[in-house]
């Protein structure tokens, strides 16, 4: 699957990364690298949606990056 949008930070139950999509919805992020992790960067990723993983924040359903690039 891939995902275009920005990576943005939420201060919710010690902190979450999340992928603000340009399809609308909200993915709370994992896999990729610490160079993902920049408030504000655009980015293309690569990965899937993680349907059974639940989460503390609950900010979205789980997209697993397996790679990306900044736009």
């Amino acid at each position: 699957m891939k995902l275009s949008g920005t990576v943005q930070y939420q201060d919710l139950e010690g902190g979450v990364w999340v992928l603000k999509a340009d399809d609308g919805r909200t993915y709370q992020l994992a896999g990729g690298d610490r160079k993902i992790k920049k408030d504000g960067q655009r980015i293309s990723a690569e990965g899937s949606v993680q349907r059974d993983t639940v989460t503390a924040a609950m900010v979205g359903p789980v997209f697993h990056v397996t790679s990306y690039t900044a736009d």
